[in-house]
């Protein structure tokens, strides 16, 4: 590592990127853009501007090599693989290599070389099973029969896996149909249509059906006669398209045809029904996941019908829908729903079992479940710090010495990558120490990261940096809001990278759209405004942290609905309100998008430990949480007023 960079961070003087450039810099740089722009020639040119003892050397190395494949030299690959073992490099160089050689079908190399890739895709799988078959194994039959069961396309390599199983019988004609309902309900008719091809002709949905079927699901079903296997699946792909947005029409469309569907095939769509039906808060869910019963319903369906039963208080049905959930009934999520439920039976000791078990998990439910058990079980977090030498030494090792060169450079995904696979097997000292280099630098969401990923020993002002805290005070004062809520949602936003860009035009530390940056600079009276301003951290907090008070003020200052508003929007917020008041945490359970739902949990669970940060007193997150008002009136359309919010997922 550059020995400057070490320096400084031992000083613990480094508080951003440095504008000390190390000799072949600039060359790197050059090599980068033109690996991107796949210039074999330019590369080649430029290489020789790079000392062979600058840290990024290798990398320069692995985009020659990454360039030149497939006619990249064996050899020459295998050398590298062994020159930089365990690295980032070593597993994309040996992830596409892997895929040349199983193209090439080299059977022997390709089963030597897998067993060193610590992260395989798809293909590589299907290669790898491939490979297995042509050496007479047939000890991983089962993983290759489940590379099988998807709704998504599967790449060319595993097709001749697919036919190899359907030759030894392994694949039968209701392992299609399954497939080919999996399709459907994934909302891939394309896929469905490749998969109807491995059926025998005389048992294959006819493609014109289903396109039909996709232009107008209704007018299909009033025309369409279910006397095939194939037309039923595609009737229940039509009542599901028709349930995506009016539960009566999809009822009223399925009775007519029920006497006509299997009894499975009932009770998969009124599932289908129901769900759909719990999405958009509907009185009438619970009643229609109870003719669906519990068997066919999948567990992305049985978490709606607890959520459903969640709103409409019924907790003997939640706890029905928790008991009925395979690997789902692990998650944090439904142990604390699932001892809720017991509580409010009556079973306070196996409730409390729950609740000590999650209490000990740092996050939304965790926090949730230590209040279910009172303040005296209440144990305050201990910080726990990187010495001098662990810093030290984790800064000089390679992957993260070669981070910190790219991050330097500006090349932040690449740089993100290589902190990313260097510090998987850390220890918890190792990662302490890694997230103090990566704040040292001002590299803000690499020290939060890697903060959070300790198991035993934490630091939660690592985990919870707070970075702008001037602008950050100011802006919530002057809105007269929560500047622990400021933060956590500026964290969860843009994990304080300034710069940050989301894929639908947001940006800066608070994630505002250009549209919304607009709107607010006239409600402000700033004239020639631009959004290109929102990456000025003073702009940013400003603009955002107004508003918040906005949408605070617009839905009866609530920080639920308000942090829901500052993701999808005002008026989704206020429709997802009920008639009645609601417990907070069950109204942020039944958000029907999931980004917003996880939005607004880590929104305020943040807040949380940024209250205790900066000393303020002691608030329940059931507090903040609230009780939700219920609706007033209709709720306008989302943006008919002002602008929809951050973000616009989809349900």
């Amino acid at each position: 590592m550059r020995s400057w960079i070490a320096a400084c961070l031992l000083l613990g003087s480094l508080s951003g990127t440095s504008a000390i450039a190390a000799p072949g810099d600039e060359a790197v740089r050059q090599a980068q853009q033109a690996f991107v722009a796949r210039k074999s020639a330019e590369l080649a040119r430029v290489v020789q501007s790079v000392p062979a003892d600058h840290v990024l050397a290798p990398q320069v190395e692995f985009w020659q090599l990454l360039l030149a494949l497939p006619a990249a030299s064996d050899d020459r690959i295998a050398a590298f693989l062994a020159a930089h073992p365990g690295s980032w490099m070593a597993e994309r160089l040996r992830a596409e290599w892997l895929k040349e050689l199983g193209r090439r079908e080299l059977w022997p190399a390709y089963r030597a070389e897998f067993a060193r890739l610590r992260r395989p895709d798809v293909a590589h799988q299907c290669y790898a099973r491939r490979a297995e078959w042509a050496a007479g194994d047939r000890s991983q039959l089962r993983e290759a029969i489940a590379l099988w069961f998807t709704g998504r396309d599967r790449p060319a390599a595993c097709t001749p896996l697919f036919v190899h199983l359907r030759g030894e019988g392994l694949l039968q004609p209701e392992d299609v149909w399954r497939r080919y309902r999996l399709a459907l309900e994934a909302g891939n008719p394309g896929v469905a249509k490749a998969v109807a091809a491995w059926l025998p002709e005389a048992l294959r949905p006819a493609n014109s059906q289903l396109d039909q079927a996709v232009r107008d699901p209704a007018r299909w079903l009033a025309d369409a006669r279910f006397d095939s296997r194939g037309n039923r699946e595609i009737g229940l792909y039509a009542i599901n398209q028709i349930a995506k947005r009016d539960t009566a029409r999809a009822t009223a469309a399925l009775q007519a045809r029920e006497v006509q569907l299997t009894v499975p095939e009932q009770q998969l769509a009124w599932g289908l029904v129901a769900t759909w039906a719990a999405r958009r808060h509907e009185a009438v869910a619970p009643a229609l996941f109870a003719r669906a019963g519990a068997v066919v319903l999948s567990d992305a369906q049985r978490e709606w019908w607890a959520r459903s039963a969640l709103r409409a208080g019924d907790w003997v049905a939640v706890r029905r829908a928790v008991d009925s959930m395979g690997e789902a009934r692990t998650q944090p999520v439904w142990r604390y729903w699932h001892a809720r439920a017991l509580k409010a039976a009556g079973l306070t000791v196996p409730a409390n079992q729950v609740f000590a078990a999650l209490s000990r998990e740092h996050h939304y439910y965790g926090q949730l479940a230590q209040e279910e058990l009172g303040p005296l079980l209440q144990a305050p977090a201990i910080n726990i710090k990187a010495g001098g030498a662990d810093i030290d030494a984790v800064a000089r090792h390679p992957g993260i010495a070669r981070a910190v060169a790219l991050y330097e450079l500006g090349l932040r995904s690449e740089a993100t990558q290589e902190w990313n696979w260097s510090i998987q097997e850390f220890s918890d000292a190792q990662l302490l120490a890694a997230a103090e280099v990566a704040r040292r630098l001002g590299w803000f969401d690499r020290a939060i990261h890697t903060a959070e990923r300790t198991r035993d020993l934490h630091d939660f002002e690592l985990r919870f940096v707070a970075p702008y805290r001037e602008l950050a005070q100011q802006a919530a004062r002057e809105q007269q809001i929560d500047e622990a809520w400021v933060f956590g949602l500026m964290r969860q936003e843009s994990r304080f990278v300034n710069v940050a860009r989301s894929n639908v035009g947001a940006s800066g530390l608070m994630q505002i759209m250009p549209d919304t940056a607009r709107w607010i600079a006239r409600r402000l009276g700033i004239s020639r405004f631009h959004p290109r301003e929102m990456q000025d951290p003073a702009t940013n907090i400003r603009f955002g942290t107004y508003y918040l008070r906005h949408v605070l003020d617009s839905l009866d200052g609530s920080p639920v609905l308000a942090t829901a508003a500052y993701n999808a929007g005002p008026g989704r917020a206020q429709r997802w309100r009920a008639s009645q008041p609601m417990e907070g945490a069950v109204y942020v359970e039944s958000i029907p998008f999931t980004e917003t739902r996880d939005y607004v949990k880590k929104v305020l669970s943040n807040a949380m430990y940024y209250a205790q940060r900066f000393n303020q007193p002691s608030v329940l997150l059931k507090d903040r949480l609230g009780s939700i008002p219920p609706r007033r009136g209709a709720a306008p359309p989302a943006g008919e007023t002002e602008p929809a919010g951050n973000d616009d997922p989809a349900g």
